[in-house]
């Protein structure tokens, strides 16, 4: 496996664009009829949760009509074969990585299967909506549930484990990143100053390529499978 010991992976939109789910920047992106601040941030929960609520219902609907593609199985692939170290790093809140097969993983900005108390701050299983009537488990209270995902103004989940393996990584792979959100477009830097090797495979050029080692440009279904089969 060219002698890497630790591999960490960051995988964005991109990587699910080919699944059928919409990415957020895309210029069809399923955002454009929503303001962010009415979505995807907590006041705009506080002010109307229906709103929320139906926005993120919609999208854990739509799980149910994609599925994985040729990228995440690859991904999947490559971690049951290697025999170091492997930590998936997602920005994405579907589960094609799960379905896929992917085991050592984190979902670093939630997960639209997963709702959260507001009170507790429990977690849970949510396969289907949720609704006014909603009780969580924990506090039995109907509308203390959120969806456990991660809005604009909150900190992104597992961030000490992240940096921990960007430090004792020796690759590092970001596949389908727009290259501007932060802080994951800011690993291909953490991942570098520990002498970790940083290669970029995405469809377009991204606003942090330079960054990187080496730019691998075409579509994840066909550059992923290259890319992991080979090494």
């Amino acid at each position: 496996m060219a002698g890497y010991r630790s591999v960490v992976v960051l995988t964005g939109a991109g990587i699910s664009a080919e699944s059928g789910l919409r990415t957020f920047r895309a210029s069809d992106g399923l955002w454009e009829d929503h303001r962010i601040e009415d979505v995807a941030t907590p006041e705009g929960f506080a002010r109307n949760p229906a709103l929320v609520q139906d926005f993120y219902n919609q999208r854990r609907r739509q799980l149910a009509s994609v599925e994985p593609n040729a990228a995440h199985r690859a991904l999947a692939d490559f971690e049951r074969r290697f025999d170091g170290q492997f930590l998936l790093v997602t920005q994405n809140v579907d589960d094609l990585h799960e379905r896929a097969g992917s085991e050592n993983l984190l979902h670093m900005h939630g997960e639209l299967r997963q709702a959260r108390c507001v009170v507790t701050g429990e977690i849970a299983p949510q396969k289907g909506d949720i609704l006014p009537e909603s009780r969580c488990r924990c506090c039995g209270v109907a509308g203390n549930l959120r969806p456990h995902i991660v809005w604009f103004n909150e900190m992104p989940l597992y961030m000490d484990t992240i940096y921990d393996a960007l430090a004792d990584c020796d690759l590092f792979v970001a596949i389908g990143t727009s290259g501007n959100v932060y802080p994951a477009a800011g690993f291909v830097l953490e991942a570098k100053q520990n002498g970790a090797k940083t290669i970029l495979l995405n469809l377009d050029e991204v606003d942090n390529a330079s960054l990187f080692d080496q730019q691998i440009i075409g579509p994840a279904s066909l550059k992923v499978s290259e890319f992991f089969g080979h090494l």
